[in-house]
């Protein structure tokens, strides 16, 4: 399991993934699950992954693939004019891959290679766009309605990102909240963990604005994790006390 997260924000765009790769507990390990393609002054794609790991790597090798040796093939990342065609073509990409994966292992191979994908990025002359690319290759895109997009173990983290987002806020807070999000996912579900990826992209710079490993030291990480789980414990507290005997009794 995985945990990715992708936020629009009238700044720009930020992502965080997790690390962990696991195939039972005794199997834990670390893969990246963010890669990113740059174009200094004209584009930056970005792609978070989650689900069959072998499936998603499948799919990033082959964008890879085509970004060191062009002409062979349409270079999606390169050559695509809008975001939507990127969008289109990863998620034709990756249906096709689960589709081979599942019919090289027979019935036993339905469903085992499932996957998703959060396309991320800027090109020149248009607004930073964010899309959700499903195992079967549609996909939608970040609205106003919709300003972000999760994928992997989303249950646990995404309370505090519906009563926190504001699409005003700045990249630091926005940082901030993805953090808290991510702590209450680590704390609940042992097949997310650190280290945590993060970049942040402000709009028209085509680049990286801000990009790290946030791991187990992390000092500011360590703060934030603290920091929430007293305050929950103090909003607790504060809340209006339940009696027994001031509320109506139930008549039998």
């Amino acid at each position: 399991m995985t945990y990715c997260v992708g936020m629009v924000l009238d700044r720009g765009l930020v992502m965080m993934s997790d690390t962990r790769t696991n195939s039972g507990v005794d199997n834990i390990s670390v893969f990246r699950k963010m890669t990113s393609w740059q174009v200094p002054g004209e584009r930056i794609v970005t792609i978070m992954t989650a689900g069959n790991l072998a499936t998603t790597q499948a799919v990033i090798s082959q964008l890879e693939e085509r970004t060191k040796a062009p002409g062979e093939r349409r270079n999606t990342v390169f050559d695509s004019t809008t975001m939507f065609q990127v969008a289109t073509e990863v998620g034709r990409l990756l249906r096709e891959t689960i589709e081979e994966r599942q019919a090289a292992n027979g019935p036993a191979g339905q469903g085992r290679f499932t996957a998703s994908m959060i396309v991320a990025g800027q090109i020149r002359g248009m607004e930073p766009r964010l899309f959700m690319i499903y195992p079967e290759g549609n996909f939608i895109e970040a609205s106003w309605d919709t300003p972000f997009f999760q994928i992997g173990e989303t249950k646990y983290g995404r309370p505090i990102l519906i009563r926190a987002y504001d699409r005003e806020m700045s990249f630091e807070d926005a940082v901030k909240l993805l953090l808290v999000s991510f702590d209450s996912t680590l704390k609940a579900n042992l097949s997310v963990g650190l280290p945590l990826d993060l970049m942040v992209i402000e709009r028209d710079t085509f680049t990286a604005t801000h990009e790290r490993r946030i791991t187990h030291e992390d000092e500011y990480y360590q703060a934030i994790s603290a920091g929430w789980s007293e305050a929950l414990k103090d909003a607790f507290t504060a809340l209006p006390d339940y009696s027994f005997y001031s509320q109506p009794q139930d008549t039998p």
